[in-house]
């Protein structure tokens, strides 16, 4: 059913830019002699345009799990409390994301910081080629701004880490988890949440022994709401383990490899001393940072789709 009605909603946006297109075609007569009417008319076909360039991107997302729901964890890394709240500010900016594509964004899990932010989250993205669109969010991402954290007011740089999962289903025949492979431990949640959250076991922590994974959830406030989401971060984890060593495989192959983690920077987000967002893959830079911050990142992630489709990206 939810194949169903993704394909309901794919076959309807095309139907509605089929539609949109006929009756452009009735302004651009109507708009002869009219320059009001010709400049409204040029506006909306602009607008065609580029959501037909939206859709044409999506046709490219044709990997096995592009169209499965995603798993992403944000990690604080250089840069002490600034990077720990930078984390935050990210996983701020994913959620707002997920809300302007209509997915359904969740916050399985969080580690609040020392003073600020947060170490790590993990968040849940659901929805029509989730894990192929966030996939291009994964790497390092940089900070500049004046510290809020630092009483002479300077600049500091602050780093953070973006994974980008896509979640298997129960049926993938890749993923088997057997229930004498998984320890199950059960410890009081921290930090915010209410009298509840704090004073039972709800939070649920996964050890797989074969290959040692270790998995917790706690913003749940059932401990089989967060058991149940401790499993998909599990599964999630053990797909991609899957999918690196495959990886991992032909490039011993081929002869090549790809830096992952910290070191592998894609985008700056430079708020001192001057505003700008610079995807270091593409060359794209945005001067609305803000803009970004609040979850306007798909010129980004369209600029690295055309990049990897061939297409020339578009100019800063």
């Amino acid at each position: 059913m939810r194949r169903l009605g993704e394909l309901k909603q794919r076959v309807g946006r095309w139907q509605a830019i089929e539609q949109s297109s006929d009756d452009l075609s009735e302004l651009v007569e109507l708009a002869e002699g009219d320059a009001e009417m010709a400049a409204q008319t040029a506006e909306e076909t602009r607008e065609l345009a580029d959501r037909i360039d939206e859709l044409e991107l999506e046709l490219s997302l044709t990997g096995p799990y592009d169209s499965s729901d995603a798993i992403m964890i944000v990690h604080s890394g250089e840069g002490g409390v600034d990077a720990q709240d930078w984390a935050s500010m990210l996983v701020r900016m994913y959620l707002k994301w997920s809300d302007r594509h209509g997915f359904k964004g969740q916050l399985l899990d969080e580690t609040d910081g020392d003073e600020a932010g947060i170490k790590n989250a993990t968040i849940e993205l659901s929805g029509a080629n989730a894990y192929g669109l966030a996939k291009s969010e994964a790497g390092s991402h940089r900070l500049v701004r004046l510290s809020p954290f630092d009483s002479a007011h300077r600049r500091h740089t602050a780093f953070a880490l973006v994974e980008v999962i896509p979640q298997g289903t129960e049926n993938d025949a890749a993923i088997e988890i057997r229930s004498e492979d998984v320890r199950v431990d059960t410890y009081r949640a921290s930090g915010a949440g209410g009298q509840h959250v704090n004073k039972t076991e709800s939070a649920i922590r996964l050890t797989h022994l074969p290959t040692g994974l270790v998995v917790t959830c706690q913003n749940e406030r059932s401990q089989m709401q967060n058991r149940e989401s401790a499993f998909k971060i599990l599964r999630a984890r053990l797909l991609e383990r899957r999918l690196q060593e495959d990886a991992d495989e032909i490039s011993r192959i081929k002869g090549d490899h790809t830096a992952a983690g910290f070191g592998n920077r894609i985008r700056s987000y430079v708020l001192h001393p001057y505003t700008q967002v610079t995807d270091h893959r593409t060359d794209l830079s945005i001067g609305d940072t803000q803009g970004v911050l609040d979850g306007k990142i798909d010129p980004f992630i369209n600029a690295f789709m055309q990049q990897q489709m061939g297409i020339e990206a578009p100019e800063s």
